[in-house]
Order: C-alpha cells, then sequence, then structure tokens
C-alpha cells in the first residue's frame, strides 16, 4: 500500500508486514501535494508506482529498491497519471484543458486529447491499450481511443459534478465513475457506453475499485456523517444449463 501527503511525503507498507517499509517527501515545493498515486506490475516482474504531484510533476518509483525511476515535469499541476496495459503510455491530466499521452520511457508527449472544457482529475486505461478515459471538471467522462484522438469515442454526462474516479474491469466489459458525491455510474463498454447503471447514495466519494476477479464493486464515503466502505456484488444470470454445471 502506498499512501501519499500534503507535503509531498510518500509511505510504502507491505499489508503483511508491521510498520512502514519506506517513507519520503519527494519535493520541498510550496506545491507538494500527492494528487494520485498509481501502483501496477512492471514489464520486469516488479512492482512500480507514480505520484502525481501539485508540483507539476510526475514521479515513478521502484517498490523493490524505493528508487526514483523517472522525473517528469509538465507546465501545469499534475492531477491524475494512468499507464497503459503495455507500459509505453502514460496519460497525464490535470490543471489544463487536454490531456496528454507521453512516453514512458522518456516522458515526451507523443499525442494530445482535446475536447473537455476544464481541468481533469481522473483517467484510466482499458485492458485492451487502445482505449482511455478521462474525467474532467466539466461534469464529463470522455473516452477516447488512441487510433483517433480527433473526437472522444464517448462524451458521459454526469449528475452533479467533476468526475473523480475512473475504473475500468479487468475485463474490459464495464467502466466505473464516480462523481464527487452521491453517484456513481458504470457502464457497459460493450454496448459503447449506451447503457448505464446508476448508483445513487448520501455521502462524498473519496474513490472507486474493481476487485481482480471482477465480482465486486467498492465505493469509498468519507463524509462525516456517512462514512463507510460499500460493498455491490456483481448480478448473474443463470441459464437452465447452467444448473447442471
Amino acid at each position: 500500500m502506498v499512501a501519499g501527503g500534503f507535503q509531498g511525503e510518500l509511505a510504502f507498507k507491505h499489508l503483511d508486514r508491521k510498520g512502514i517499509t519506506f517513507c519520503t517527501r519527494t519535493t520541498y515545493d510550496d506545491n507538494a501535494i500527492t494528487n494520485a498515486i498509481e501502483i501496477y506490475d512492471s514489464l520486469s516482474g516488479g512492482i512500480n508506482f507514480m505520484a502525481s504531484n501539485n508540483d507539476c510533476s510526475m514521479r515513478e518509483y521502484d517498490t523493490e529498491r524505493f528508487q526514483l525511476l523517472n522525473h517528469f515535469q509538465f507546465p501545469w499541476p499534475v492531477n491524475h497519471t494512468s499507464i497503459s496495459p503495455d507500459r509505453r503510455l502514460i496519460t497525464v491530466v490535470g490543471d489544463h484543458l487536454d490531456a496528454l499521452l507521453v512516453d514512458s520511457q522518456n516522458g515526451k508527449t507523443v499525442a494530445t486529447a482535446v475536447g473537455h472544457r476544464d481541468y481533469s482529475f481522473a483517467s484510466a486505461w482499458h485492458p485492451d491499450g487502445r482505449v482511455f478515459a478521462t474525467g474532467n471538471q466539466d461534469k464529463t467522462c470522455r473516452v477516447w481511443d488512441i487510433r483517433n484522438l480527433a473526437m472522444p469515442v464517448a462524451t458521459l454526462k454526469g449528475n452533479l459534478g467533476a468526475v473523480r474516479s475512473i475504473r475500468f474491469s479487468s475485463d474490459g466489459q464495464f467502466m466505473i465513475v464516480a462523481e464527487p458525491a452521491d453517484f456513481v455510474h458504470v457502464y457497459n463498454a460493450k454496448s459503447n457506453y449506451t447503457e448505464r447503471q446508476e448508483m445513487d447514495f448520501f455521502g462524498e466519494i473519496s474513490g472507486v475499485s474493481v476487485s481482480p476477479d471482477d465480482e465486486c464493486l467498492y465505493i469509498g464515503i468519507w463524509d462525516r456523517t456517512y462514512a463507510s466502505l460499500l460493498q455491490y456484488n456483481k448480478r448473474h444470470s443463470y441459464g437452465y444449463l447452467d444448473s447442471y454445471l
């Protein structure tokens, strides 16, 4: 588990061990807030993570040696980053209207997704590696295909406010989109995002996550009154012959 703080702190902990394994301060910049952390498997077989910071930087770390692997800088605060399944591209969004696709090895911008009208706070990649999504303060989640970034594949509007969290299921069938409070939307990617299930509840949303087997959806509620962790289980439609299995 990796946690970030308001002063650029990073703390890493093995869940099966006592105490903090490693901690550091990434920057002493006045704008040092760690906005997001993305943990992923590296191509070498280890586990890496990326930290997005308000000091206009994205940093990549190796959790085996706790070594800084890459430090990419941008002209604006970085609110979220996500890496493609093949580990070649990184989606970078922040205090800017456009989303960037950058080379994961050198940090150079290789493409730009233009269409949002405000700053972005979330991004996620579809498991196929061709599609990614961005969430913005303009109350939309936009789905993009890297083969044609001239216009989004879909523009999905929220009810209340900015899109703060996006997740794809590991099988690529569903995309989960969270607003800042009260609403989480589950879109069917196979229907080109035209089918949607909306979850309505009370409380500020801290984030969403899907279990590795795609059977459970978790929603974090950080509201002082309704603080909780919600779990939704996938509902299956079984046919007559399934009773024999």
